[in-house]
């Protein structure tokens, strides 16, 4: 453990001056929040913020806070990955309290890691308030489950892109294809036709469900609802807005509680 972690257990509302907290702001709905997230965004001096946390979930940073905006928008960088690392330490040795905001749970494909080594390098305290993250909330929102008795005993997660915004060439996905279970793929959108392909390549049948939930938890959501084999192009058709999360696997075939309470029932007999 870094000497520069808060490591202790804490009932603390929110950072101390000088300290960062990398905090989860969930999947968009801010009924999603936790009571550490909002207590934080109340305490907070300055707020860095994602592209996802939207003016709902803002809404708990404290009159006269700085809040900065060092997201994504269509794949332009609004502030490189760099200089919101100095941001955060720069302002944490002003004695400032310091939030850095993400969009789901910050350890998840949040680059919530990269920071926090940083933080530790300058010496500066950091603290995670994990958050609900869209690769559970995305398919709960939608109405079907990652895992059920019967049909899916494992999960994985998985990025569809790299900091190049390619798809990523660590990813053995043709394992992925014969591991079976249910893959959830972040950032997946622009490389499906890719995914779809190498997965087929590795063996997954062109017949296996797939859903594709967009803006999970927001009033807009959409639940696309395909297969493998036709992902691509019903993808292109419907045109769904991003953020999508990409669920492949039989449990993307569940629609209703009705129909999952039978599959379990089945499981037990």
């Amino acid at each position: 453990m870094s000497p520069a972690h808060i490591s202790h257990a804490t009932t603390d509302d929110g950072p101390r001056p000088g300290e960062v907290w990398l905090v989860g702001a969930g999947p968009g709905d801010p009924g999603l929040l936790t009571l550490r997230a909002v207590a934080a965004l109340g305490a907070a001096d300055l707020v860095l913020h994602d592209g996802l946390p939207g003016p709902a979930v803002l809404r708990y940073v404290r009159p006269g806070a700085a809040v900065i905006a060092v997201g994504k928008c269509k794949g332009a960088v609004v502030m490189p990955q760099s200089a919101i690392t100095e941001r955060l330490i720069e302002a944490a040795r002003a004695g400032q309290r310091v939030v850095r905001l993400k969009g789901g749970d910050p350890f998840i494909f949040g680059r919530g890691g990269e920071e926090a080594e940083a933080l530790s390098l300058a010496g500066i305290p950091w603290r995670v308030v994990p958050g609900v993250t869209s690769a559970t909330a995305a398919p709960a929102a939608a109405g079907f489950p990652l895992t059920m008795r019967g049909i899916a005993r494992s999960v994985t997660f998985v990025t569809g892109h790299d900091e190049r915004g390619r798809l990523p060439d660590s990813v053995d996905w043709a394992a992925l294809a014969r591991l079976g279970g249910t893959i959830v793929a972040f950032m997946a959108s622009s490389h499906l036709d890719e995914i779809a392909l190498r997965l087929l390549a590795g063996g997954m049948a062109a017949a296996t469900p797939v859903a594709i939930v967009s803006r999970a938890t927001l009033p807009d959501q959409a639940v696309l609802r395909t297969t493998l084999g036709t992902a691509t192009l019903d993808a292109r058709r419907a045109a769904l807005p991003t953020p999508a999360l990409l669920v492949i696997g039989e449990v993307a075939a569940l629609s209703n509680p009705s129909e999952i309470v039978e599959i379990a029932r089945q499981s037990h007999g």
